[in-house]
């Protein structure tokens, strides 16, 4: 077994879209080996029984402990409300997961009013509730449930007609009610910042990934797990169906150190 702060850090998400997490990651920790792993087959996340989520996510992270992972990222919004407390009972290595950014936007809106644009398990979990029940007595937030954004990011489709078209059918309700924050509450979201950005110039759009990676760093710190050495850093990607858009992310991230792509069977 591998010397703990020499080993990587496992990063698990419905698919893709959580390589907007790995990237902060990497660019906050560039000592770090990286595991990732892409559930594209069974992607979204967000309409399936909880049931279902909670088998697949379990056997992921038995998957990425064999891998010698010494922390666990969960790079997916739908896990993380339904499932992060769960998990840190159940398994003996820490874990970092990713809620929608709602403290953040009611910190920054300008005139009370807040958007949520997330998956209908997220915004349906108690975690997510909890969270938005803090803020909802001095702010306004409308919900709106994220449809056919996580496909196009799969299909490696983030600009385009096809795309603005979906952008602007997701978000119009936003515009409606006057929102000046936007909070990403899915990873595949944040590759659609340009087109979202350009039909909405009046919206501030909040992804939390740069959050996650400070907390990874944090917990990395206080366990003493960091890796101090500088080296070539490298990345492992693993899923259990090639989406169409996974080389064209992973390129449009600047991921230069993939050691490994290789496809698993659940």
């Amino acid at each position: 077994m591998l010397n703990i702060n020499n080993r990587p850090i496992g990063i698990l998400d419905s698919g893709i879209g959580g390589l907007s997490v790995l990237k902060e990651i990497k660019k906050l920790l560039p000592n770090e080996k990286i595991i990732y792993f892409a559930d594209s087959k069974n992607c979204p996340y967000g309409t399936k029984k909880a049931e279902d989520v909670r088998r697949i996510t379990k056997k992921i992270i038995n998957f990425l402990i064999k891998k010698d992972c010494k922390i666990i990222v969960i790079a997916c919004n739908s896990i993380t409300s339904m499932l992060i407390r769960e998990l840190r009972k159940e398994f003996k290595i820490p874990f970092v997961g990713i809620e929608p950014a709602i403290l953040m936007a009611a910190r920054a809106t300008k005139n009370g009013k807040i958007g949520v644009l997330a998956t209908k398990m997220t915004t349906e979990s108690d975690f997510f509730k909890e969270t938005r029940n803090k803020v909802l007595s001095k702010i306004e937030i409308e919900i709106e449930i994220g449809r056919g954004l996580v496909e196009l990011v799969e299909a490696g489709e983030v600009v385009g007609k096809r795309v603005e078209r979906v952008v602007l059918d997701n978000l119009a309700k936003f515009k409606r009610k006057g929102v000046d924050q936007v909070v990403l509450g899915c990873t595949h979201y944040p590759f659609l910042l340009e087109e979202m950005k350009k039909c909405f110039p009046e919206i501030s759009f909040i992804d939390g990934s740069f959050a996650v990676a400070r907390q990874v760093k944090n917990v990395l710190d206080k366990n003493r797990f960091n890796n101090k050495f500088k080296n070539e850093a490298c990345c492992d990607v693993y899923f259990s169906k090639r989406s169409e858009g996974m080389d064209f992310l992973i390129n449009k991230i600047d991921l230069k150190k993939v050691r490994k792509m290789e496809e698993i069977e659940l």
